[in-house]
């Protein structure tokens, strides 16, 4: 069993619930993080950080990462740049921070081996999720064409259903944050095993809760809801609001992580990690609302869509739950009732409108 857990990205939002759960069962816990401006700007160092042992660096840095690794018997891999629509038009830095900083990390694992390596990976990597077909078919590649509709369609026009998604659906790399993603995968569960180390890849679905970067609008949908909400202003809804998402709570996820730390070594592999079950995009923004107390701010239908984005996806997580042991727990009703009181205590400066309009400019919205 191992007892001493390198987290890098650490200092950020899952990483913080993760240093927690670690430190509970009596871990040693080493985190790198270089707080980058968009995520930390503002924000308080959080008290879990001072059990911890905490460098500020880059994971791109080799002196680092060498130093970082040794003497750990497990590294989970957070570190990352996310947000669909940025990567879109801030490709070096997301390519870089995501890949380079992976490939870095796994260079100075050659030196120092550790038992298993866990990266979070992502549900964009699926581009739209599995769908039924009118006869019965399962149809893994859906390409939208938006002149006919927010929906996907089969070739003669009908409605394809969405349905679970399971860790073998083929990828649909449909952003430039999902390609650095699935490289994040495939470069971990490629190269750990040449080397001894056991690998895992979580890809995560919409994870939400309380301790999100509100001020970061490439955040996840409920933090970006709520920066609008605390500001006095609707949620922005693209498209038509019925797009379909599957959301699970940060501890949740957390668990998850000390699950795939913990595996029996012959427990390896991409698993799906989400709550199983899925509610709109405008549904997620009125529940909000009422959470918060404010349900007259109702959610603002755009009716346009962003590049990258895609119509359904929810998870399937059996495979997680045979062999991680992995269940969520938390309810999201629940879930949002403690996200919106933790809400109420910060300060969120509203940055969906400038982020909307760098997209625009950039012809990203249509």
């Amino acid at each position: 069993m191992p007892t001493r857990v390198l987290i890098t990205g650490g200092a950020g939002f899952i990483g913080r619930h993760l240093c927690r759960a670690l430190l509970r069962r009596g871990y040693d816990v080493r985190v790198i993080d270089d707080m980058v401006e968009q995520v930390h700007a503002g924000q308080p160092l959080d008290p879990v950080l001072r059990d911890v042992e905490l460098t500020v660096g880059n994971v791109r840095n080799p002196d680092l990462m060498a130093k970082a690794v040794r003497g750990m018997d497990a590294v989970v891999h957070l570190a990352a740049e996310v947000g669909v629509g940025q990567s879109m038009y801030e490709i070096d830095r997301y390519v870089g921070a995501n890949d380079l900083g992976t490939a870095v990390l796994l260079q100075a694992l050659i030196a120092s081996p550790v038992r298993r390596v866990v990266v979070a990976s992502s549900m964009s990597i699926y581009g739209e999720g599995l769908y039924r077909a009118a006869d019965g078919t399962v149809v893994e590649e859906v390409i939208r064409d938006l002149r006919g509709g927010w929906d996907p369609v089969d070739a003669d026009g009908n409605a394809l259903v969405p349905m679970p998604t399971p860790e073998w659906k083929r990828p649909a790399l449909a952003s430039v944050y999902a390609i650095t993603k699935f490289v994040q995968e495939r470069l971990v569960l490629t190269v750990a095993p040449a080397y001894g180390m056991r690998s895992v890849a979580l890809r995560l679905f919409n994870v939400y809760g309380p301790g999100q970067a509100l001020s970061n609008p490439y955040t996840g949908v409920l933090a970006i809801f709520a920066a609008r909400l605390l500001n006095g202003k609707p949620p922005q809804v693209f498209e038509d609001g019925q797009q379909r998402r599957d959301l699970v709570h940060v501890t949740d996820v957390a668990d998850a992580f000390v699950r795939a730390v913990e595996a029996p070594d012959d427990v390896c592999g991409v698993f799906n990690i989400g709550g199983g079950k899925t509610v709109t995009i405008r549904e997620l923004g009125m529940q909000l609302a009422a959470a918060m107390g404010r349900p007259k701010l109702v959610p603002e239908i755009l009716g346009k869509a962003r590049t990258g984005d895609i119509r359904h996806c929810v998870a399937d997580i059996t495979l997680a739950r045979e062999q991680l042991g992995f269940s969520p727990r938390r309810a999201l009703p629940e879930g949002m009732l403690e996200l919106a009181e933790w809400v109420h205590r910060q300060q969120a400066a509203d940055r969906v409108g400038e982020a909307r309009r760098e997209l625009e400019q950039r012809g990203l919205v249509a």
